[in-house]
């Protein structure tokens, strides 16, 4: 075998040509969206009153397992990608473990995250299409910049409403989106009937991606020319995301390494559904079997204390019916500084694979999170945003549980992006001002009262 390096990177002629599509390889397909108003599954018509029209054909495709990517998507991916895949030397070296710990690095690129993997694919169809803008919702601000980036390259317009809570935390984030030109609306906001309403009923709310979803598709459906685009959770989004895990997996293949466990930190479910995609294929496939852990904040534990039923995929309930892993629409997530993870449901995708029991799930609280970004930050020289600093904290689990039964296991997570616009996070902790908000019963309780009747 050959000598494993620091990093491994593939060269630009194997970067992914195709994504891959891991519902063509489920048995058991994630259930269809259903129209709000009549309860039946979504039409491509009525879909494409919201949705780019080619990106509703990806949304709906459950049989092709592999869809080429543009060139002129992959032209944009050769500017950050392949990514790298860094062994985690000094870690283990810190923590004096057997394991082996890799980690997929989505930060190098001026959105810092995963994000633009998918912004950039859903920006060119936009302009395919001939619209002349998009609108979307933010959390942490990754997905904002990533799409505000795309939409600049593509000459779009670029509307963002971002979480209020994570708009007055991180100033400098909204500020790169308005560099690129995007127009940045604090959500709920009262330019929207579905903002005054939540406000209304909510005041003084730090909001939520469920209240930036509804904003984000009110502005899209009054404007002719436009349309919404959303950075997680739907199925075209895990698809574009899937070139994460076949980069990893192609690196790992080419020194010959197989991982025992993959850990990703989820939210919606983009970054750990583009992950562990291939695979997941391989394990629905019966070519090879691997651990799956999603890591999610106790304070939105939508995987590990939700229910798996329909629901909307928003606050104001005017989108599509989903059936997922979720809290409730009207679930008001505590403002914790992972923002990115706070949304009230997951993916489909992952859902059904959950509940399949082909994934685990497990909750971090926010302190313990940041101490495990800490320790990694002292070793490893990369600032994590608090959101990958979940899958951080899951891996230094495994590595310290193989140091005590003496496994050498192969772990691998997502380093989904760097934390640099979240240092207020960072200042609170240092500063022992960060408190750990955990849901009680009752009030999960009161918002699963609120889960739509289907059937």
């Amino acid at each position: 075998m050959e000598q494993i390096p620091y990093k491994i990177y593939l060269e630009e002629n194997e970067m992914p040509a195709a994504w891959y599509n891991v519902r063509a390889d489920m048995q058991h397909k994630p259930a269809p969206l259903l129209n709000p108003a009549t309860g039946a599954p979504m039409t491509e018509q009525e879909l494409e009153g919201v949705f780019c029209s080619e990106l509703v054909q990806q949304e709906l495709n459950d049989t092709d397992r592999y869809l080429p990517i543009p060139e002129e998507i992959r032209a944009f991916y050769k500017m950050y990608r392949p990514s790298p895949l860094v062994r985690a030397y000094c870690l283990e070296e810190k923590l004096q473990t057997p394991a082996k710990i890799y980690y997929k690095f989505e930060g190098n690129n001026t959105s810092g995250s995963h994000k633009l993997n998918s912004a950039i694919a859903q920006a060119y169809y936009a302009k395919k299409q001939g619209l002349q803008g998009v609108t979307t919702e933010t959390g942490a601000g990754q997905w904002g910049t990533a799409l505000s980036m795309a939409c600049a390259y593509f000459d779009l317009d670029c509307r963002v409403y971002m979480v209020r809570v994570s708009y007055e935390q991180k100033p400098f984030r909204r500020e790169v989106m308005r560099t690129y030109g995007a127009h940045v609306t604090p959500s709920p906001s009262d330019t929207t009937a579905i903002g005054r309403k939540i406000l209304s009923e909510f005041p003084g709310t730090g909001g939520s991606l469920g209240c930036a979803i509804s904003e984000a598709v009110e502005d899209a459906v009054s404007h002719p020319g436009y349309r919404y685009v959303l950075g997680s959770v739907l199925n075209q989004v895990l698809l574009h995301q899937s070139v994460i895990g076949l980069e990893t997996k192609a690196a790992l293949d080419k020194y010959g390494i197989v991982p025992d466990i993959i850990i990703g930190c989820a939210g919606g479910g983009s970054n750990l559904g583009g992950l562990i995609a291939p695979f997941v294929g391989e394990k629905l496939r019966g070519e090879r079997d691997y651990r799956f852990i999603a890591v999610e904040p106790a304070s939105c534990p939508s995987l590990t204390r939700g229910r798996f039923a329909y629901d909307f995929c928003d606050t104001g309930r005017v989108c599509p019916l989903a059936k997922m892993y979720t809290l409730g629409s009207g679930f008001m997530p505590a403002p914790n500084h992972a923002g990115g993870l706070r949304y009230h449901g997951m993916s489909a995708i992952l859902s059904q694979l959950y509940d399949d029991g082909l994934m685990e799930a497990r909750t971090a609280v926010q302190t313990d999170v940041f101490k495990a970004a800490e320790e990694f930050a002292r070793v490893e020289g990369i600032l994590p945003a608090p959101e990958s600093a979940h899958a951080i904290k899951v891996a230094i689990d495994e590595a310290l549980l193989c140091k005590q039964t003496g496994e050498a296991k192969t772990i691998v997570f997502g380093l989904t992006g760097t934390g640099y616009f979240d240092l207020v996070a960072y200042a609170k902790f240092h500063d022992g001002e960060m408190t750990d908000y955990i849901p009680t019963d009752a009030e999960l309780e009161k918002s699963f009262a609120t889960l739509p009747t289907i059937g």
